[in-house]
């Protein structure tokens, strides 16, 4: 990993987990000395942040971490379902059936009563969208997608975690999966419409709750 990676990934890490907020300044050679790097690597580091959206450059010396409010988040699952709609679609027609079949199986199973079942539940969501993305076998929407997920990231965080809406999801990522495993592509492309809806719906709630 170079230098340059290394200052990406952390400044990544503190971004996605809340450590470094929304507004917080990323002096470059601050970070460098923090990092214990070179200011160059640092610059290319937050140059990749500022193409991911993650940051934004109020001057050429001031970046700051990105905002992300309601309307960013609508926006953001936007292009999240022509993505994912897209994806399920192809995925319907070139997936393992097996594969989905099995996946579908797991998300019956998850328990989500525990810290440690719903950090396998998300580990499980991680496997199915890679398992999607290996099926769908396409570059430019892999590489779409990435970007789109890495703010996701950051959109879970600040929404608090809800067990009936978790149990939803799982049971609407299961819904997904067995119409993959049967190859119906237009039920998984529905059943992941929903599923986005219902998602987008419940953290604007979530977000509006915190504003009281």
């Amino acid at each position: 990993m170079t230098a340059s990676d290394r200052a990406y990934a952390e400044l990544l890490d503190g971004i996605q987990s809340g450590a470094l907020p929304a507004g917080f300044v990323l002096g470059e050679v601050e970070q460098a000395a923090r990092l214990g790097i070179s200011r160059t690597p640092m610059r290319e580091a937050l140059r990749r942040l500022a193409a991911d959206g993650l940051v934004v450059q109020q001057s050429p010396r001031v970046t700051v971490v990105a905002d992300l409010d309601a309307d960013d988040i609508r926006a953001l699952f936007e292009i999240r379902r022509a993505l994912e709609e897209t994806s399920a679609r192809l995925a319907a027609a070139r997936g393992d059936a097996a594969l989905f079949a099995e996946l579908a199986a797991e998300f019956a199973r998850v328990d989500l009563s525990a810290a440690v079942g719903r950090d396998a539940y998300y580990a499980l969501i991680a496997r199915f969208d890679a398992a999607l993305d290996a099926a769908v076998d396409n570059d430019y929407i892999a590489s779409a997608l990435r970007t789109v997920r890495t703010h996701l990231v950051r959109v879970r965080r600040m929404a608090r975690d809800r067990p009936a809406r978790l149990a939803a999801s799982a049971a609407e990522h299961r819904t997904i999966a067995q119409a993959l495993a049967a190859r119906d592509a237009d039920l998984a492309a529905h059943a992941t419409h929903v599923h986005l809806h219902n998602a987008l719906a419940s953290i604007l709630e979530t977000l509006t709750e915190g504003t009281k």
